[in-house]
C-alpha cells in the first residue's frame, strides 16, 4: 500500500513537471513609448488648454462607453448592442466640467489625407448617440493656421447658451501655426499644407 502510494505521488509530480514545461514563458516584452500623442494631437492639446483650459478639464483619447450611460429603460437587446458599438468609439478630446467631471463636449479631431482618411464620414451612431445625451459634438479639420480665439469660438459657439454667457472670450489670439509646420508627420490626424483662418466645421 505504501509502495502505491509514493508511485501515485510521483507520477503526480512527473505530470505537474510535464505542464510547467510546456507552458508558455511569462514574458513582457514592454518598453516605455517616446510619445503618447501624436504631433498633430499635441498642438491641438495646447490650442485647447490655451483657449478653454481655465474653464474646463480636459481629457484625450477618451472611450465612448466612458461618456455615455445606457437608459435603464432600454430593453436588453437594444443596450447590448449600443454597448457593443460604443465600445469600439472614443473621442479625441472631451471637455469636462471642473467641479464636477461631466462631459460637457466632445471634439474629434478630421483629416482627408490617406485611403480613407482619419474620420472623414460622419459617424450615424456617434451623432446620434451625443445627441440623444445631449452633448455638443465638434469634428474639426486638421490644417495649418488656427489661433487660439478661433479654436476658442469655435468651441463656445457649440456650448449651451448659459455655458457662453458664463465664460466670455479671452483676448489673446496666440497663433500656433508655426507648431504645426515644424511637427513631424504623424500616424493619425495628419496637417495639410493649406491655411485658414479658422476652424471649418466637417462635413
Amino acid at each position: 500500500m505504501e509502495l502505491a502510494i509514493i508511485l501515485m505521488m510521483l507520477l503526480i509530480i512527473v505530470a505537474v513537471g510535464a505542464m510547467k514545461l510546456h507552458e508558455p514563458a511569462l514574458g513582457f516584452p514592454f518598453q516605455k513609448k517616446t510619445h503618447l500623442f501624436t504631433a498633430v494631437e499635441r498642438s491641438f492639446i495646447d490650442l485647447i488648454e490655451n483657449a478653454v483650459g481655465r474653464d474646463f478639464r480636459i481629457l484625450c483619447r477618451v472611450k465612448m462607453s466612458d461618456v455615455l450611460a445606457v437608459r435603464k429603460t432600454a430593453d436588453k437587446k437594444t443596450v447590448k448592442n449600443a454597448l457593443s458599438k460604443a465600445g469600439s468609439k472614443q473621442f479625441d478630446f472631451v471637455l469636462c466640467s471642473k467641479d464636477t467631471m461631466t462631459p460637457l463636449l466632445a471634439i474629434d479631431l478630421v483629416h482627408s489625407n490617406g485611403k480613407d482618411g482619419y474620420k472623414n464620414q460622419r459617424d450615424y451612431f456617434v451623432n446620434g448617440a451625443l445627441d440623444a445625451a445631449r452633448i455638443p459634438h465638434i469634428r474639426i479639420k486638421v490644417k495649418a493656421g488656427y489661433t487660439v480665439k478661433d479654436i476658442q469660438e469655435c468651441i463656445y459657439a457649440k456650448l449651451p447658451k448659459q455655458k457662453q454667457a458664463a465664460l466670455p472670450l479671452l483676448p489673446r489670439t496666440a497663433n500656433l501655426a508655426s507648431e504645426f509646420a515644424t511637427q513631424a508627420r504623424p500616424t493619425r490626424p495628419i496637417k495639410t499644407n493649406k491655411t485658414v483662418p479658422r476652424p471649418v466645421a466637417a462635413a
